[in-house]
This record gives structure tokens, C-alpha cells and sequence, in this order.
């Protein structure tokens, strides 16, 4: 097939686009449908894959017993428990189900999308990728903060890195894009080797810990004496920790990155595309443990820094604030365990990045590209690390490197998915006539979007923070999308036995299509057409193939075309597309003609009456509009050759 010649890239583009897919570029339409944009590869088994998201889950065992603590004080053991059944219980069985839902890591969102069409679909993504982007790219700004607050607060390392926290900051960020530009298999590696040394020094330390609750016995009953005066029965209790409970919901952060990395666990060698059983089983006991896990250190590490820690050394200021368990370390072990143990948060904190990095390099590509609002390279894994590194540079400037500052849109990024995966997986189970599962799962998404409500009204900057990356992320998709408006969106062009015959015939002639938009498809509609392209073109005879193109859903930027041939009346025949937008369509058709043939074909428009702004706002908004220029202006920018162009008419 004839095809245009294009420059061979340089090495270092070579290497930023690697596994980069071809799908809308070029002359993509004449080939087989699109694979994936990023190569195949054998995955993970599901125990590694875990460790990569549990960086980002495990770590927050560096703050959350000292949040735990400032929000709920003595109260804070009974409190974690209330978290734990909410993650057990509440959003262990939803993201089980959103595994089994969309197993290509597309996670609520795709579940979502399915509910809404065009346009209001696209934006509604849109939002709900806002709020992933703030969920995980604060997950990576916050954690790189709070590893060198660690660090900054060390008793060796204080007086050397006294007010060089952003500075610190900002080369772990560096660094973690540093890793992604290496690879996946690299990060997953080093998340590995962190989440196994962090959790067997937090086991030693829970161990110490509770072996000295043991052995000092007072601690436990003056606990349980100052919570009874405080609070009186265990009623109040349990009310007062479903107050404070919102606050504590940083201890759910892992689940949505959880299903993120999907594609990389490995599964079954019988798994398909289609039907991934074993991945979606491997990633269910990934979610499982993780959960499990999480739970065990969550209560066991409240209860420890609760009775064994001073009050007012959680309070800002005290040496156990944002660190209880690394005070308990140096308390309990000595310094020089302690300054391992230092390290190791330090190390785990920082790489809890990876986990959002991951995700939103799975994520992203996955919708912006396809809806034409990124782009083409945003497929392309290395140009994204960059991209997420710069925001991530950004945030971490306005912020300040404060980790109290982002704790309320990290909050608010993970209690908003977690409120939709919880809707969605109610409306999967209604819709699949579960009865039980559909009264369980709304439960919990009542409990869920209670917690976000009472986020947002007591820290209203994480909906502000969210909000400026909805827009953000709505105004520079709307701007892409626009920019690439004259693309060749066909990914593939697909013709029934009738329109592969019709064009055979006429490639021993002369090649013309007529583009008509189909009314009645009476008789007279044909003839009447024909005589009117033969006046306007002043062209003899009637050698013609009607080309009609149906518009589906004009808000898809991408999709295969399948072309149909039909003889209407006896005598007038009619290749039938369907597609998104009508010149892009026609383009594919006349682009695969030539190059099944080796002929250029012809094709006869009338010109469209009304003003041209508002014809381009009709083609941009709703594929259609002048139809007529656009096509032109479509195959000038797919065939630079101008010889080699199909020839648009129009009259």
C-alpha cells in the first residue's frame, strides 16, 4: 500500500515515545484496529504489585497514629476501630467489586462513564479525573513533604537541614520521576524492598510496644479510667468517633490505587483482554491483604502511641507530632534503631509516589487521548512522568512543602472516589438484580458521602484545590482537543463485501463519491442530487457512489469505521458510515480508497448556508457543520503530498 514517507525520529524522541501507539496518525485507516498503546508485557504476581500500591498505603503509618491522636485523643484506639470496620466492611467489598467491574485498572470511572453519553459523560470523566489528579499527585507532593519534615526533624539532622525542606522536597520528587523514567519494573523493585523492610521494623516497634504495655500494666487502666471520666460509656464513644472520623480518613488512601495498577498484576496465562479471571482474582487478594494488613498496624499502632505517649508530645511542637511511631523507636530502642527506622519512613514516604505516579499514568492516557483532549504523546509514559513531575513541582511551590496544607485536598482527592466507586458498584448490583449486594453497597455509599460532606465543610481548601484541577484539566483538554480539531480520528476503516465491489469497479474508471446527507433515501433524493452535482461541477454522466455518513456520538475523538454498500431504487449505490464526525469520516474512506487502489478519488460536496464560526462550532461541538472545507482541511493534514491528496469539489 502506498503510504507517505516520514523522517525517522531522533534518538532521544525515539526513546520518550517508546511503545508509543500509531492510532490517528498518518494514514492509521487502512490498517487493522488499534492495539494498545503501550507494548504487552507478562506483569507482576499480585504480592510485588501490592507493595507498589501499599507505599502509598503502609506509609501512612508514619502519620496517621498522630493524627489519630490530635483528632480523637484518648479516644483514638476506639476511633481507629471505627475506621477499620469502615475499611473491612465498607470500601474492602467496593473496590473487590470495581476489580470485577473494569479490570483494566480504569477503576469507577469507567464504571461511571457507561451511565453517561456524549458531551455530559465527557465532562462528568472529566471532574471525576480532576479529582483523581488531585488525590494522586498530592499523594506525591505530601508524602515527598512529610519524608523530609522526617528528615529535617532527625536529632543528627536538624541543625544541618534547618530550613531546606522545600529544597529536600523537591529533589524527591525529582527523584521518583527519575525512577518512572527508567521503568515500571524498576519501581516495582524498589517498592518491594521498602514495604518489606518498613513493615518488619514496624512489627519490632509494635512488638517493644506493646511489650512494654504489658509490663507496665498502669498504663492500660489509667488509659481506661482518663477515657471513662472523659466520655463515660462506651456509647459516647462510638459517637464521638464517628464525629471525628472524617479526619482519620487518610488510613483509606490505598484502595483507588490499588485497582490503578491492575494492568500490572500478572494473572493466568489463559487470561484475555476480554475476560482477565485471574488478574481480577490476584487483584482481589492484592486488596485483600493489603486491607488486612493496614488493619492490624492501624489498631495495634494507635493503642501503643495512645498509652505510651504523652499527650502534649502530639501536639505541634512535641517530638512525637507527625512521627509518634519513630519517637516510640528512639524511646523504646535507642537512637541508632531509631535513626533506621528514620530512614526507612523516610524512604517509604517518599516513594509512596509511586503508587499515585502509577496510577496516573495509568489512568490519564487511558481517557484524555481518546477523547482528543491531550496530546498524541500523552499515551507515551515518559513524556507523562514529566508532565506529573512539573504539577508536582508546582503544588509542592504553593504549598510551601506543608503537609497540613494539602492534608485536606489529599482528603477530600480520596474520599470523592471512593463516594463514586461506591456508587458505582450500587448501580452495577442494581442493574444485575442483587438485591442484598444493592442495599449493602448503598449503605456504605451513604456512610462514604456522609464522611465527604463533613470533610469539605471542616476543611473547604481540598474542594478548592480539586476544583482549580477540574478546570485546570477541562481547559487544557477543551484547548487540545481544538488544536488537533483537523486530525485524521479513524483508527481503522473496515468494508462490508458490497463497498469493497463498488470501489473495484469504479478504480477501472475515474473514482467519484457525491457526499450526500441522507433525508427520505427516496429516488428522488438520488436523481435530484446527481443532476445538482453535475450542473454545479459541470460534469457529464452519472458514474457515482453516494457516500452517507451517520453521526453516533459526536464527543468521541476516536474510532474505527465500517462501511457499508447498498443499491437503492435499482440503480443508485450507497456506501452507509457511522462515525463521530463527518469529514473525518469521508477522509478515512477517500484516504483508504486511494491507497487500496493506487487511484485518487474525487469527491462532490454542495456548500453548507449559514455562518462559518458558527458551521465550526457545529463540526467541533457535534461533528458536523462545513462539512465540505473540513474534510479538505482533514486530508491536507494527513497527506502532505499534494499530488497524492484525494480531490475535494465543492459547489
Amino acid at each position: 500500500m502506498a503510504t507517505t514517507e516520514h523522517p525517522p525520529p531522533g534518538r532521544l524522541r525515539a526513546w520518550m515515545l517508546e511503545g508509543l501507539s500509531d492510532m490517528g496518525k498518518g494514514h492509521a485507516p487502512q490498517t487493522a484496529p488499534d492495539t494498545e498503546a503501550a507494548p504487552e508485557h507478562k506483569g507482576q504476581r499480585w504480592y510485588r504489585v501490592m507493595c507498589l500500591t501499599g507505599v502509598d498505603y503502609f506509609s501512612t503509618l508514619g502519620y496517621q497514629p498522630g493524627i489519630a491522636a490530635l483528632a480523637a485523643g484518648l479516644l483514638s484506639p476506639v476511633a481507629t476501630i471505627v475506621l477499620v470496620v469502615v475499611t473491612l466492611a465498607g470500601a474492602l467489598p467496593v473496590y473487590r467489586r470495581v476489580a470485577e467491574e473494569s479490570p483494566h485498572g480504569e477503576g469507577s470511572i469507567a464504571m461511571l462513564e457507561r451511565l453517561l453519553s456524549f458531551w455530559k459523560g465527557k465532562l462528568f470523566v472529566l471532574t471525576l479525573l480532576g479529582f483523581a489528579a488531585t488525590d494522586f499527585l498530592i499523594t506525591i507532593t505530601l508524602s515527598a513533604a512529610d519524608a523530609s519534615t522526617h528528615l529535617v526533624e532527625n536529632p543528627h539532622l536538624t541543625s544541618t537541614l534547618h530550613d531546606r525542606q522545600m529544597v529536600i522536597t523537591l529533589v524527591l520528587v525529582a527523584l521518583l520521576g527519575a525512577v518512572f523514567l527508567k521503568g515500571f519494573l524498576e519501581a516495582i523493585g524498589v517498592a518491594v524492598a521498602l514495604v518489606v523492610v518498613y513493615l518488619g521494623l514496624n512489627v519490632v516497634v509494635v512488638a517493644v510496644g506493646l511489650w512494654h504495655v504489658i509490663t507496665e500494666g498502669h498504663v492500660v487502666t489509667d488509659w481506661a479510667d482518663a477515657l471513662t471520666a472523659e466520655h463515660g460509656n462506651v456509647f459516647v464513644m462510638i459517637g464521638v468517633s464517628l464525629l471525628v472520623f472524617p479526619k482519620l480518613a487518610l488510613g483509606l488512601s490505598g484502595f483507588e490505587t490499588g485497582v490503578a495498577v491492575m494492568p500490572h498484576v500478572q494473572g493466568d496465562p489463559d487470561d484475555t483482554a476480554e475476560h482477565p479471571r485471574g488478574r481480577i482474582r490476584d487483584t482481589k487478594k492484592l486488596l485483600t491483604t493489603a486491607a488486612l494488613i493496614m488493619s492490624v498496624f492501624l489498631i495495634a499502632t494507635s493503642f501503643i502511641t495512645t498509652v505510651l505517649i504523652p499527650e502534649k508530645e502530639f501536639e505541634s511542637g512535641g517530638q512525637a507530632n507527625g512521627r509518634a511511631l519513630a519517637y516510640l523507636a528512639h524511646e523504646y530502642l535507642g537512637n541508632a534503631f531509631g535513626t533506621v527506622y528514620d530512614v526507612s519512613t523516610i524512604a517509604i514516604l517518599w516513594f509512596a509516589g509511586a503508587s499515585a505516579m502509577a496510577g496516573l499514568l495509568n489512568l490519564m492516557p487511558r481517557y484524555l487521548p481518546r477523547y482528543g483532549m491531550a496530546p498524541h504523546w500523552a499515551r507515551a509514559v515518559r513524556p507523562m512522568v514529566i508532565v506529573f513531575t512539573l504539577v508536582a513541582f508546582l503544588v509542592t511551590c504553593i504549598f510551601d512543602a506543608d503537609v497540613d496544607a494539602q492534608g485536606g485536598a489529599y482528603a477530600t482527592g480520596v474520599l470523592v472516589l471512593m463516594s463514586s466507586a461506591a456508587i458505582a458498584v450500587t448501580i452495577a448490583a442494581r442493574r444485575a438484580r442483587q438485591r442484598g449486594w444493592t442495599v449493602g453497597f448503598a449503605a456504605i455509599s451513604a456512610v462514604l458521602l456522609y464522611v465527604t460532606v463533613v470533610n469539605v465543610i471542616e476543611r473547604p481548601d481540598g474542594v478548592k484545590i480539586g476544583a482549580c484541577f477540574i478546570a485546570g484539566i477541562i481547559l487544557v483538554s477543551l484547548l487540545s482537543r481544538l488544536a488537533r480539531a483537523f486530525e485524521l480520528r479513524v483508527t481503522s476503516v473496515t468494508l462490508d463485501p458490497m463497498a469493497e465491489r463498488f470501489i473495484r469497479d469504479m478504480a477501472s474508471r475515474k473514482i467519484r463519491f457525491i457526499a450526500n446527507e441522507p433525508d427520505q433515501r427516496d429516488k428522488a433524493e438520488y436523481r435530484d442530487k446527481i443532476e445538482q452535482i453535475r450542473k454545479d461541477n459541470d460534469i457529464p454522466g452519472e458514474d457515482f457512489v453516494f457516500a452517507e455518513v451517520t453521526v453516533v456520538d459526536p464527543s468521541e475523538f476516536e474510532s474505527g469505521l465500517t462501511v457499508r454498500g447498498e443499491v437503492l431504487h435499482g440503480r443508485y449505490r450507497v456506501l452507509t458510515l457511522e462515525s463521530s464526525s463527518i469529514s473525518n469520516a469521508l477522509a478515512a474512506l477517500l484516504l483508504h480508497t486511494r491507497d487500496s487502489t493506487g487511484c485518487i478519488p474525487h469527491i462532490y460536496f454542495e456548500w453548507t448556508e449559514g455562518n462559518p464560526f458558527a458551521n465550526f462550532l457545529r463540526f467541533f461541538l457535534f461533528g458536523q457543520g462545513e462539512v465540505a472545507p473540513v474534510t479538505r482541511e482533514v486530508l491536507r493534514e494527513a497527506e502532505p503530498d499534494r499530488d497524492r491528496r484525494p480531490r475535494v469539489h465543492t459547489g
